[in-house]
């Protein structure tokens, strides 16, 4: 594969893309609250957890478009991301059915991410890939930050708090592979282009997918009796101050603005080892 000359790594050579069918008992999520009766915080990673089946399945459908440019190893790890999205959207639609719908607009919330996905996927296989490596990027942030601040699911249901940080853990160890696919498909770019295009659709995903899971949130707390404007104030706090989940992540987040960025030039592995044996251990 093609690297600029700038580029500090490549995904890591002894990493294995491997995807643990794991079941989570998710029921204590029909009772509200479930992120340690914090409704503010439950909104936020419900607003999460509604855009992942969708999401994902455009994530694997991006991959998947170019499986036929892809050999060796990046072949293989292609193959286990798309196995593991198909997992975490399973695991997630079921989180997601357990949400009180006769209470909380769910289902309206569902309609508008729909919408959104379809709009990523009308740009066609490059657009749907380029939408996907910015996002991938956000996602291996949020899951840095959860491996960092581990009280965040303290007072959480033991099942559902596996839930996020197997999902955490497995974000982490396929970061790079729809980036990957990205510098092979447009090996024949000018190291310009292709570092203009990914600015460019990191800045519009970090306005689109912050806002949207800002207004997602704030929905599902009006439900809970907040007016419109305590709701959004609410979900902002939360999000970008304590605990911060989108903003902790900034020096990570800023990283991809560099020239010949590679998610891998920040090898975390360690802050995951503890997670991803006890996950192995629960899927063997």
């Amino acid at each position: 594969m093609t690297h600029s000359s700038t580029q500090a790594k490549h995904t890591p050579d002894d990493l294995d893309v491997a995807p643990r069918d794991i079941r989570f008992a998710l029921d204590s999520a029909r009772q509200g609250h479930w992120l340690g009766g914090d409704p503010v915080g439950t909104a936020v990673f419900n607003a999460l957890s509604l855009t992942f089946p969708d999401g994902e399945r455009m994530f694997m459908d991006a991959v998947k478009g170019y499986r036929d440019r892809l050999s060796g190893k990046l072949a293989e790890d292609a193959r286990g991301f798309i196995a593991q999205e198909a997992i975490h959207s399973r695991e997630h639609h079921q989180l997601n059915s357990l949400i009180d719908r006769e209470r909380y607009p769910v289902a309206e919330i569902e309609e508008t991410i729909r919408g959104r996905v379809k709009m990523a996927r009308d740009r066609g296989p490059m657009g749907m890939l380029i939408s996907t490596i910015a996002l991938e990027h956000f996602t291996a942030m949020m899951a840095e930050m959860h491996a960092r601040h581990r009280d965040l699911f303290a007072t959480t249901d033991p099942e559902i708090e596996k839930l996020w940080r197997w999902h955490a853990m497995e974000e982490t160890e396929h970061k790079a592979v729809a980036y990957d696919v990205f510098l092979e498909v447009t090996k024949d770019w000018s190291p310009a282009k292709r570092y203009f295009v990914r600015c460019r659709a990191m800045a519009l995903v970090t306005y689109m997918f912050t806002r949207n899971i800002t207004r997602y949130a704030a929905r599902l707390l009006e439900t809970d009796g907040y007016t419109p404007e305590a709701a959004l104030k609410a979900v902002k706090r939360y999000v970008w101050r304590e605990p911060g989940i989108f903003s902790r992540g900034a020096k990570t987040y800023f990283a991809w603005y560099r020239p010949g960025f590679h998610p891998w030039d920040q090898d975390d592995r360690a802050q995951f080892a503890d997670w991803k044996a006890e996950f192995d251990a629960a899927a063997a």
